[in-house]
């Protein structure tokens, strides 16, 4: 069995596979100052309450983006299962038959949204991750990632807008009745959910007129908020970067 973590800056994701299945997943807030006990206490909690056999796990995978908390999740590994984990980075890329670039700047998350759209599909795709950033990675027919766009997430978006104004709540996220608001929540989901689809269906034709056919994947936890009000979607994987950590984890070990 493989453990996989992935330490985003909204959720820390974790995952067990057992060979190709997900047999369990589990989603804590992420707070930086917490420390690998804290988060150890709740891993470890959390993964026995669904009946995970810690003796069973011979692989485990960190992806960070928080670098803060990298070396937490790295003890908590060593910790709850007696096993060194792999680390996402560079050092890891090289094993893999994909083509990365900026390797020292690309988001761990990204090249495993990579790696799994290009097994699925086995042709170019464009993998659109909703999270606290909001993601478009392109990856070519040969598994190459050949560019990506990054905007504000969804609720990023929202927290921004309401942060810097006086008088402008969070809101729900969540579609409107119509475009035209009419009171100030309906207003900010109008401008927010309802502007983010032609931002989404905008970039996917870009990058189609750029690279030609596309199989376009949407992941992550915001996806729901914008995939029914659209059609440029043609799968949706939830799951899609633990999947490819688990590949990766598979691939390197």
């Amino acid at each position: 069995m493989q453990f996989v973590l992935d330490v985003g800056n909204t959720n820390i994701v974790g995952g067990v596979f057992d060979g190709d299945t997900l047999v369990s997943t589990l989603r804590i807030r992420t707070v930086p100052g917490k420390t690998e006990d804290e988060y150890g206490v709740i891993v470890k909690a959390l993964l026995s309450e669904r009946s995970v056999d810690f003796a069973r796990i011979e692989t485990a995978l960190i992806s960070s983006v928080v670098p803060q908390l990298t070396g937490a999740m790295q003890k908590l590994c060593v910790h709850l299962f007696q096993k060194q984990p792999l680390i996402m980075g560079p050092a890891l890329y090289g094993k893999l038959p994909v083509e990365i670039i900026a390797p020292d700047e690309i988001g761990a998350d990204l090249v495993a949204n990579s790696f799994a759209a290009w097994n699925l599909c086995s042709t170019a795709c464009l993998i659109i991750d909703f999270g606290t950033a909001l993601t478009f990675t392109a990856v070519d027919a040969s598994g190459k990632i050949v560019g990506v766009a990054i905007a504000p997430g969804l609720a990023t978006a929202v927290s921004s807008l309401s942060s810097a104004t006086a008088q402008l709540p969070v809101v729900p996220l969540e579609a409107p009745p119509g475009v035209l608001g009419k009171n100030t929540i309906q207003a900010i989901q109008s401008g927010i959910v309802l502007g983010y689809t032609g931002l989404v269906e905008n970039m996917v034709a870009r990058f189609k007129q750029e690279m030609g056919s596309l199989t376009v994947i949407a992941t992550g936890g915001l996806h729901r908020v914008i995939a029914p009000l659209v059609s440029v979607f043609d799968r949706i994987e939830p799951d899609l970067t633990l999947i490819g950590l688990n590949l990766i984890c598979k691939t390197v070990k």
